[in-house]
């Protein structure tokens, strides 16, 4: 009886913990809403290797470069993708999205799928593979700033956005990084 009601009581702190952990799990159905309450617990430290797979296991086989997204998508519906890249940023509260510079002055931005994993806080800078969901879309000025914050912007830098911005986003399901 005590070991069924601790088991109990550990998997309901994992289920409040895990929810909390990044905002509440989200859904990147069709309707790409990214205006989601998106609250942090910035007093959970978590530990992840530098290098290796995050979220479902996936390999590098016929992934493209990230650089090529822009001609993979050409309508408002999401496409499965596999694309490789440099990471550029990296969220600095838990690892919950990361981004790539596309080589022409726009950045990918890439969530990881319903927050079931995150990525280090110290992949800026290595290679990554990612599979995942890709479109374009737009993201609201409340949201661009969350992201602001989140890669430890000044107050400056996250005031000066003023308007929403189409950027190129992927709902990672798996990323390796080496």
């Amino acid at each position: 009886m005590i070991k069924k009601s601790l088991f109990f009581s550990l998997m309901i702190a994992a289920a409040v913990f895990l929810s909390s952990s990044c905002g509440a799990p989200h859904s990147h159905s069709h309707d790409h809403d990214h205006d989601h309450d998106h609250d942090h617990d910035h007093d959970t430290e978590m530990v992840l290797p530098s290098t290796g797979s995050f979220g479902e296991e996936i390999t590098k086989d016929n992934a493209v470069p990230v650089s090529e997204i822009a001609s993979l998508i050409n309508s408002d519906e999401p496409i499965e993708v596999k694309v490789f890249g440099t990471i550029l940023e990296v969220c600095q509260h838990t690892g919950c999205w990361m981004t790539f510079d596309l080589g022409n002055g726009e950045e990918i931005m890439v969530n990881m799928k319903d927050h079931d994993f995150y990525v280090p806080m110290d992949a800026a800078g290595k290679t990554a593979w990612v599979d995942g969901l890709a479109i374009r879309e737009l993201i609201s000025v409340d949201m661009l700033k969350h992201y602001a914050e989140d890669a430890g912007r000044s107050q400056e830098f996250i005031d000066a956005i003023t308007q929403d911005e189409w950027k190129y986003t992927i709902e990672g399901k798996g990323v390796i990084i080496e």
